[in-house]
């Protein structure tokens, strides 16, 4: 059953020789918060989520959080190689969350996170081609990691190769809840405003769209 309060809006840039602007297409329109101060930003791996939501935070002055690091035993010398069962991902996040009054929540929760659903004022949707996020993830890894470990023989060669597998696949029809179309179909259950963005744009042009929502009233940049 969908939601019936979602304000769904749909960002796309337009250029002149002067200046950018950006259009909002109101899909479905509803109710807005009077004060958007708990952000959840979601979308296509190597769309640019959690760029986002780390500069978002800054300039609102918010805490950030990332789910990957609740999904994930981060301090494993190898990433992505052990999964925090979903209950203790749940606990640690909850923490996070009460000690922070505004926050700005990055990466995916569809499924094992949907306590935390209702705490939402705005959820933000990120995509991109497949071809230009895998560019993306593999020049962000390479600068992390260094070439020589994600490539052939090197100890994170195996993880890169199926994570750069995984990414491409996200369009594809899988009944995954982690792929465009589960995501998609969980933003329609939202009750609060969701905006999607699915135009590739600088962090610059990002922080504008989000900030300037058009009825929504954020906080001034501290």
């Amino acid at each position: 059953m969908k939601a019936n309060r979602t304000c769904i809006l749909i960002a796309s840039k337009k250029k002149s020789e002067r200046h950018t602007t950006y259009d909002f297409c109101m899909c479905r329109m509803g109710k807005l918060p009077q004060m958007i101060s708990r952000i959840h930003i979601l979308g296509a791996p190597g769309a640019g989520v959690t760029t986002l939501g780390k500069a978002l935070a800054e300039r609102l002055g918010f805490s950030h959080f990332d789910t990957d690091d609740y999904y994930w035993f981060t301090g494993d010398p190898l990433p992505y190689k052990r999964k925090r069962n979903p209950e203790h991902r749940r606990q640690l996040l909850a923490k996070d969350l009460q000690q922070a009054d505004k926050w700005v929540l990055s990466g995916a929760l569809c499924g094992w996170g949907d306590v935390f659903v209702p705490a939402f004022d705005l959820v933000v949707y990120l995509w991109l081609p497949a071809e230009i996020r895998l560019e993306r993830i593999a020049r962000r890894e390479t600068q992390r990691y260094g070439a020589e470990r994600l490539e052939p023989g090197g100890d994170l060669s195996l993880v890169f190769e199926k994570f750069l597998k995984w990414a491409a696949a996200y369009d594809e029809e899988s009944g995954n809840v982690r792929s465009r179309t589960g995501e998609l179909s969980w933003l329609e259950q939202r009750a609060c405003p969701v905006l999607r963005i699915e135009e590739e744009m600088r962090i610059e042009e990002l922080l504008d769209v989000v900030l300037n929502i058009s009825g929504t009233k954020l906080p001034p940049a501290q």
